[in-house]
């Protein structure tokens, strides 16, 4: 049970993010003629929407975390770069970048670590 309990706990974070991400991809995909966008091009919004979907993926599994958490947050640094350019409020966007890393951190913290050096032999 406890394990279970840890399992859970170390997943929601992960689970709410995926709760954000899984949604506007598809929205992007679905609905790509989404003219107040600064790219206006439909085929641009189908490739982000499926850019999201596959670095979503990465970021769900295991061994490509890294990955997945990179992508993710590369993307919404951008979001925050065209809110700031275009001038609507962009502190959500931080805090979803911020999100996106403290699950990744959640769940495989020993990618936060610095690894030591080894010890040169005198």
């Amino acid at each position: 049970m406890h394990k279970t309990l840890i399992s859970l706990l170390r997943w929601m974070p992960s689970a709410i993010i995926t709760l954000f991400y899984i949604p506007n991809a598809l929205d992007k995909i679905l609905n790509s003629n989404q003219t107040e966008k600064i790219f206006a091009n439909s085929a641009i919004m189908i490739a982000t929407g499926i850019f999201l979907l596959i670095a979503t993926g990465l970021f769900l599994y295991h061994k490509t975390i890294l990955i997945g958490t990179s992508l993710l947050a590369l993307y919404m640094t951008f979001i925050v770069l065209i809110h700031l350019y275009k001038g609507k409020a962009y502190e959500v966007t931080i805090l979803i970048v911020m999100a996106t890393i403290f699950a990744s951190f959640i769940r495989k913290p020993q990618l936060f670590h610095l690894k030591k050096e080894a010890k040169i032999n005198k």
